[in-house]
């Protein structure tokens, strides 16, 4: 689906919520949907806002926070928490289904998207269970931090065997 498509799609779904539960329509709601759909990848609230503040719509923190709760609640946007203190957020709808692989050593994120999760037969055995998405968090090293890791070791290695030579003397 192109992307203009998409972002109609959501904008529809989003107006369908906001009236369902009695909210109002707002520009800046909408400015900041498009935003989000507009952007790929992980994003934070200061992120977001930065964005939104040099862009020609500005918004209020406040607004910022309201909206992304209406959209958490309405299954626009996902929030994740890969273990920092920060909260990270994509959007939901038009997303395929992928893994987080989070840095424990520098915090990165990457997403990796794998084929099906589900052999075929473990498939069959959810006919009767529609999966919406899913998400998979695997935390390990990333190779630049494993690299660092050990250029660090033969750095304290070579230290190590100069302050053993001098000993010996």
């Amino acid at each position: 689906m192109d992307n203009s498509k998409l972002k109609e799609q959501v904008k529809n779904e989003f107006t369908e919520y906001l009236n369902s539960h009695k909210h109002r329509k707002t520009p800046e709601r909408y400015a900041i949907l498009e935003h989000i759909y507009s952007a790929k990848g992980h994003f934070d609230m200061d992120s977001l806002y930065n964005a939104m503040k040099e862009s020609a719509f500005r918004v209020s923190r406040a607004t910022l926070y309201n909206t992304i709760e209406l959209l958490l609640d309405c299954g626009l946007v996902v929030k994740h928490q890969f273990g920092a203190n920060v909260s990270q957020y994509e959007r939901a709808y038009g997303n395929e289904n992928h893994d987080h692989l989070i840095c424990l050593g520098c915090g990165e994120v990457k997403e990796h998207k794998n084929g099906n999760l589900f052999t075929p037969a473990q498939q069959k055995k959810l006919q009767r269970f529609k999966i919406s998405y899913y998400s998979m968090y695997i935390y390990g090293t990333c190779n630049k931090c494993m690299r660092a890791k050990k250029a660090d070791e033969k750095k304290n290695k070579v230290t190590e065997n100069k302050n053993t030579r001098i000993k010996k003397k």
